[in-house]
């Protein structure tokens, strides 16, 4: 039985009993395979149009990056709609531009509309440690304003020392549509329970084993069997190589994050007054937020690979304690590792295998906001719509340098040289 790493937020989620394993032979009108953010919002929007779903989980609801991640309900792409723009045709530039926000409005309305309780609060700061990344953070303010975010702030360094209370920044920009939840009560526990109570079945423990394309497409586990009429591929970074051309092109990455014991409220608002979440500028960024029993979650760095570093303390606390030396001595309560799944542009990879297998990957990090959108998208390209799903779906998908072999090698020793820039303030 593959369970819950002991993170925080396993241990402080509503509990429920298990899904049931697939031991069966069924039919449905799409097979789902992960029961993340990205299979459960597509089951949702799914089984709302009423499709016949079935979502097979190799572990538990919510096991991978959808029950580990930072939180943090952050606007855009992993890269921004500047290059989108610089990279793109016209039309599909302005097809991206127009999305480029849509990820965090469906979580609103997914929360209101299932009364879904997952300590909602709204904003999110993007911090500048240079002055270079401030004149970074005013061009992205302006181009978010011409696609329709009206709801940001450039802080100067006496404002951004009125949202968070540390020395390392020089200014910020505050999106007040940003903001940060509970990750599995949001998704993992809001949407697994509206997938079912509608219409959908979902099994955990149900590692797929092999899909066979056709019409209709055959999906195996070790003691059951789905046939369906679509396939969703939406492991991300736990799908390992069930599908060897997704692997190909991508890569798993592992980010750390630490809990500290509970603050109390007014040590915890002494270091964020407005509860905003914030993450910085570089290249491999600090991002952290207070919990909704007052803790701090400070998360950082990459470990290429997804390997788990044997000591997390180790690495985060001094990035927490350069950010908040006010924190010395304190407890940490929870450390986990939760992978990602990094593509060489850092870009989303949608696309279809067949005419009738799909698949939703490679969120690079901006994974919270942009599975949400994803799987709106899929529902509508199943519904005929496809002019949306495919304007991601035509993105290129860049095999990393050296191959599967060296990928990694070649990809840490980019990341060293932008740290590098990033220390220099080049």
């Amino acid at each position: 039985m593959t369970e819950h790493v002991n993170s925080y937020y396993a241990a402080s989620a509503n509990k429920h009993a298990p899904y049931p394993t697939l031991t069966e032979q069924l039919e449905c009108d799409v097979c789902v395979i992960g029961a993340g953010y990205t299979g459960l919002s597509s089951a949702l929007h799914l089984v709302e149009k009423g499709y016949k779903v079935v979502v097979l989980e190799a572990a538990r609801v919510g096991f991978g990056a959808s029950g580990r991640n930072g939180g943090q309900i952050v606007n855009s792409y992993s890269r921004d709609i500047d290059t989108i723009e610089a990279n793109c045709p016209p039309d599909q530039a302005r097809l991206l531009g127009s999305m480029l926000f849509e990820g965090g409005q469906i979580i609103r309305e997914r929360i209101q509309r299932y009364n879904i309780q997952c300590d909602l609060q709204e904003g999110g700061v993007f911090a500048a440690e240079t002055e270079k990344q401030l004149h970074e953070l005013k061009a992205q303010q302006a181009r978010w304003q011409q696609w329709g975010n009206e709801q940001l702030e450039l802080l100067d360094a006496k404002g951004v020392r009125e949202v968070v209370a540390s020395d390392r920044y020089v200014g910020a920009l505050l999106d007040k549509s940003g903001g940060h939840i509970h990750p599995p009560q949001s998704g993992a526990g809001g949407r697994r329970k509206r997938s079912a109570c509608r219409g959908g079945q979902i099994f955990e423990q149900s590692a797929v084993t092999s899909i066979t394309p056709g019409q209709p497409a055959l999906v195996k586990t070790a003691k059951g069997a789905v046939k369906a009429r679509f396939i969703v591929v939406a492991g991300n970074a736990y799908l390992g190589n069930l599908v060897p051309e997704l692997a190909s092109k991508s890569m798993p990455c592992g980010t750390q994050v630490i809990a500290t014991e509970v603050l109390g409220e007014e040590r915890a608002r002494s270091l964020l007054p407005q509860n905003y979440c914030l993450e910085d500028c570089n290249y491999l960024l600090d991002y952290y937020r207070t919990s909704g029993d007052h803790r701090l979650l400070y998360g950082g760095g990459v470990v290429y690979g997804a390997r788990d570093p044997a000591d997390i303390e180790r690495l985060i606390i001094p990035k927490m304690l350069k950010t908040f030396p006010q924190l010395a001595g304190v407890k940490v309560e929870y450390t986990w590792t939760g992978n990602f799944l990094l593509t060489l542009s850092r870009l989303p990879q949608f696309g279809r295998i067949g005419p009738n297998i799909y698949y939703m990957q490679g969120y690079s990090g901006h994974g919270v906001t942009c599975t949400h959108l994803a799987g709106k998208l899929l529902s509508e390209v199943l519904s005929g719509q496809a002019e949306r799903f495919d304007a991601f779906a035509k993105l290129p998908h860049y095999p990393f340098p050296g191959g599967r072999l060296f990928r990694i090698p070649f990809t840490a020793a980019g990341a060293a040289w932008y740290t590098l820039r990033d220390r220099l303030g080049v």
